[in-house]
């Protein structure tokens, strides 16, 4: 690597940050050449009876590593966001929390819900998008819009991920449950309704045929007969009159049927055999002995006779035979004929609840992506672009670029009748098309997310028109953009694109200065820095986003830089938590599956044991490296993948990294993997809690501890009990559970957190002598976060040195040093000092809030009202915080401002429709606004 002249000779075209120009002719290799081309190359440099040099062996060993070239940063560009995002967050959340109070429909405002969740897509909050569509599920009046919220809700959860559920199960909630799905009206009290129903899938009834005497058993009745052909069908009369006002005025009105007892029916559209159907179900309201072929004609014979008792019957009854997608294929062409909801929404139903897999069946994907079935679906009103966006979402998700998912956009933006409906749709079809290189109709699509209102789309425009070879027009668009709206970190990141020299830089800084979340300008200054061959400092700037905001691609650039360095240990490591959070990803454009890429290299590094795997994880945990432990995880995983301890700890990992999703995967193995039944409660516990649904995850471990004693389901009941409410009763049940749980069998790590907080409830019981003892015990096991509590414990006793020097002692050890600055400025005496904490906390982490509220605290305290509202705007503009719109929100109030006081309440409440403090100030601030 002398002179890293690797950086020229590889370079290639590129349209994304790794993604080469296909020279495949379109098609994209998925490994196989790939793979066979770099084993050719490692068996010569490593196989090879001669012994070259190191420079010579070092520049091979690279050129193998780097078969498609570093990154360039001409063609590093950002990836357009495929959701909502307006201009202004924090003033459409409030705009849209008006609109929800104020409507009193709650069909109409399941809706507002909905697209409440498509604004806070962007926040990547998976907690605070899954309350949106239980709300919006709570509030769905019809089956229709039920069924879809229902599944949406469960795809969520990834249920189906979880071994021996089946997709029709209900799982003990109302809101998901199949069956409560397919009752119409609106029950307010759904959502706290545990569901008892203990249904798996609808069976089939398959119940023997009448018996013939009971089919005859009125036979002295019948006193009309109806003819199809040469059959007698003997009926009634006054039994058939009830099954629909035509049935009454024929048999008994002025029509000359009225007199008759033959009446010949052969024109009428009904089989013999569906005839008599009518006539038993006439006596017998029964359906059950009929086949669901009979039904059907039953169904079609109701419509034409508007026997609408009959109708809703078979309809109840044939969405009951519903169990297989091959069943709702047939049946859901009937649903629609005929306008049977309950069948129509059970046959939906079936679909959806076996997203994504049902999408791969051809017969499923050219029903519902067929312009046809959309016009058709009209039966379903709103809830058909419910439908369209669920599906357009989990499509989108399983690939960018399939022609399924345009279809299935592009019946979605048909759906739209609202403006942020057709601005959803098309800007998604937007960055569907402009992935898929047809940027003529992406920009046809943009602009009309852009007419739709949606500003950010023009970002789409630019970059299609870039696409074009229109680079000077797409510059102009993005300056218009940031000078007619308030600008934000997003427009200097996309002007940059098309800018050059220092105003490019300019721009990044700016972005980075707004927004210092966004990736892009991490990973272009990363690459400028690695092409002027500073490769360490290239590396010290893509660490620092990594160091808060945990992302595959800027994991995958750095392990390009660390193999440029012959740093493979390194590269290894990331690439091993590259396959924690994505376990199919592909490396080097997409064109290197990760897991082989760690075969490869870690012929290039020393092999460790597992003993030395547990060894290295304790040292990790200890130095607060999670990064480093999620790779040592991976690495024991990959002899013994069946570990659910591991994929267990691998999950409170994830899960401390904000990494959600990655997290509830690891946590479904865990279930999936575990080796008894007491363990597998547990797991399932932690999952529930994580959902949202403490009162089942508390049933859980107490089901477990039933079973046997255990470490981890103590822990669990402690944690959700201390979770829920901390009264001095509740308090000493968790210190109980807590004890009981350090009797049980663990390892170090574990009870190294058990210690952590039984120390923090001690504190909160003040029994701080107790506290000292649980942290210091903490320590002896090397639990170094323990110094922040044991730190507490100085604080409270009026100790501010020791303090101090605790949280220093912390610093010290942590390679995760954000929060431990954040905390130590807590115990600084002196006012600059806290702040130069706090300041370095930011930098660390600027998605920490307790620095930007403390500054503004102290701005506000020294009379510097706009310094204060100007600290906590800085940080709400990428990053719309509960705490930080309630304080600015009384910072407003008490300034005299009531419009933005009001604005900030409606936001957060938006987040938090229940945050007591924040309502009553808003009610507060109402009141004065009406008295004025």
């Amino acid at each position: 690597m002398r002179g890293l002249k690797l950086i020229d000779r590889f370079k290639s075209a590129q349209v994304h940050a790794f993604n080469p120009t296909d020279t495949s002719g379109g098609k994209t290799p998925r490994g196989g050449t790939v793979r066979a081309k770099l084993e050719a190359q490692i068996i010569k440099s490593f196989v090879s009876n001669s012994k070259p040099n190191k420079a010579h062996n070092s520049v091979s060993v690279a050129e193998t590593l780097l078969p498609y070239g570093l990154p360039a940063t001409d063609l590093l560009e950002p990836r357009l966001e495929p959701h909502l995002k307006p201009v202004d967050l924090i003033g459409s959340l409030a705009e849209l929390y008006r609109r929800i109070e104020g409507c009193p429909s709650p069909s109409k405002k399941s809706l507002l819900l909905v697209e409440q969740y498509s604004l806070m897509r962007g926040l990547a909050d998976p907690k605070l998008l899954r309350r949106c569509l239980r709300a919006a599920r709570l509030q769905a009046e019809d089956v229709h819009s039920k069924v879809v919220l229902s599944a949406w809700l469960r795809f969520e959860r990834r249920e189906d991920e979880l071994v021996g559920v089946s997709a029709m199960d209900c799982g003990g909630h109302v809101l998901e449950c199949p069956k409560a799905a397919l009752v119409n009206g609106y029950d307010p009290n759904s959502t706290f309704k545990d569901c008892h129903c203990c249904c798996g899938p609808f069976e089939v009834i398959n119940k023997s045929m009448l018996e013939e005497n009971e089919c005859l058993s009125f036979e002295k009745e019948n006193d009309v007969s109806f003819y199809i052909g040469e059959e007698e069908i003997k009926c009634v009369r006054y039994r058939m009159a009830t099954l629909s006002t035509p049935f009454k005025a024929m048999l008994y009105g002025s029509f000359k049927e009225s007199k008759k007892g033959n009446i010949d029916f052969s024109q009428n559209g009904i089989s013999v055999e569906g005839m008599r159907a009518v006539e038993v179900y006439s006596r017998t309201k029964r359906l059950d002995c009929f086949s669901p072929k009979i039904l059907v004609e039953l169904l079609s014979f109701s419509n034409r006779f508007c026997c609408d008792e009959m109708k809703a019957a078979c309809d109840a009854h044939l969405a009951s035979l519903v169990v297989t997608i091959d069943d709702a294929l047939i049946l859901i062409e009937y649903g629609l004929e005929e306008t049977a909801n309950i069948l129509l929404a059970s046959c939906l139903q079936v679909l959806l609840r076996r997203l994504p897999n049902s999408l791969c069946r051809p017969k499923v994907m050219k029903f519902l992506c067929c312009s046809k079935t959309r016009g058709r679906f009209s039966i379903l009103g709103s809830a058909s672009f419910l439908l369209y966006c669920f599906l357009s979402q989990v499509a989108m998700g399983e690939s960018m670029v399939s022609k399924m998912t345009v279809k299935l956009l592009k019946r979605l933006g048909e759906c739209a009748t609202e403006n942020w409906q057709k601005a959803l749709a098309s800007h998604q079809l937007g960055c569907v098309l402009l992935e898929r290189q047809e940027y003529n109709t992406a920009q046809r699509s943009f602009e009309a997310a852009v007419e739709a209102g949606h500003v950010y789309s023009m970002a789409g425009i630019a970059r299609a028109k870039n696409k074009l070879g229109q680079q000077y027009s797409a510059y102009k668009l993005m300056c218009y953009v940031i000078s007619e709206y308030k600008p934000a970190g997003w427009m200097h990141e996309e002007r940059s694109l098309y800018n050059i020299g220092k105003e490019k830089d300019l721009d990044l800084s700016t972005a980075t200065k707004m927004d210092p979340t966004l990736l892009f300008p991490y990973k272009y200054r990363a690459v400028a820095k690695m092409e002027e061959k500073q490769i360490r400092a290239a590396i010290l700037e893509i660490d620092k986003i990594i160091g808060f905001k945990l992302s595959p691609d800027c994991l995958e650039l750095r392990a390009w830089l660390f193999i440029a360095l012959e740093d493979y240990g390194n590269a290894i490591r990331d690439i091993r938590v590259i396959l924690t959070l994505e376990p199919n990803y592909m490396m080097f454009g997409e064109k290197v599956r990760g897991d082989y890429l760690i075969e490869v290299l870690s012929r290039l590094v020393q092999k460790w044991s597992q003993a030395d795997c547990w060894m290295c994880l304790y040292e990790k945990w200890s130095s607060v490296d999670d990064v480093g432990s999620l790779a040592i995880i991976h690495q024991m995983l990959e002899s013994d993948p069946a570990n659910s301890v591991l994929q267990f700890r691998q999950s409170l990992l994830l899960l401390r990294l904000n990494c959600q999703k990655a997290a509830m995967r690891s946590l479904r193995l865990a279930r999936n993997h575990s080796s008894s039944e007491h363990e597998r409660l547990v797991y399932e516990g932690w999952i529930l809690y994580d959902t949202g649904n403490r009162e089942e995850a508390l049933s859980r471990a107490e089901k477990s501890i039933s079973i046997q004693r255990s470490f981890e389901a103590f822990f669990l009941k402690a944690y959700v009990l201390a979770d829920t409410s901390l009264n001095p009763e509740s308090s000493s049940s968790v210190i109980q559970l807590l004890e009981e749980a350090l009797r049980c069998p663990s390892d170090g790590l574990r009870k190294g957190q058990a210690l952590n907080n039984l120390g923090s409830i001690y504190v909160d019981c003040g029994n701080l002598d107790q506290a000292a003892g649980c942290y210091k015990n903490a320590l002896d096991i090397k639990h170094t976060r323990a110094h922040q509590g044991l730190a507490r414990v100085y604080h409270l006793r009026n100790q501010r040195k020791a303090a101090y020097d605790e949280m220093t002692q912390l610093i010290e050890k942590a390679q995760s040093k954000a929060s431990a600055y954040e905390k130590r400025s807590e115990y600084c005496d002196d006012r600059e000092v806290a702040k130069q904490d706090l300041d370095t906390a930011t930098e660390l982490d600027p998605l920490r809030t307790y620095p930007y509220r403390y500054r503004a605290a102290v701005s506000m305290d020294d009379q510097k009202e706009n310094e204060a509202v100007e600290e906590l705007t800085k940080a709400l503009n990428f990053r719309p915080d509960l705490q930080m719109l309630h304080l600015r929100a009384a910072f407003y109030d008490s300034m005299g401002n009531t419009t933005s006081a009001l604005r900030d309440c409606q936001a957060a409440l938006c987040l938090d429709p229940n945050h007591t403090d924040t309502l009553d100030l808003y009610n507060r601030a109402h009141n004065s606004v009406i008295q004025n």
